[in-house]
């Protein structure tokens, strides 16, 4: 069964069209969550941390 999973994961990882879609989706999802939540996010900006005002987190 654990190579079931593994071939699975392989044949995901392989097709990077539909990994970068699949990142780029949940990364959406947890901005629209904190968004929702009113929580601030953290990015990397020139070389330093920042923080995202819920109302700054464009979705």
């Amino acid at each position: 069964m654990a190579a079931h999973y593994r071939d699975r994961i392989e044949e995901v990882l392989a097709d990077r069209e539909k990994l970068t879609e699949a990142l780029a989706t949940g990364v959406r999802e947890a901005l629209k969550k904190h968004k929702q939540a009113d929580n601030p996010v953290v990015v990397w900006r020139d070389g330093k941390m920042v923080w995202i005002k819920p109302e700054e987190i464009n979705i």
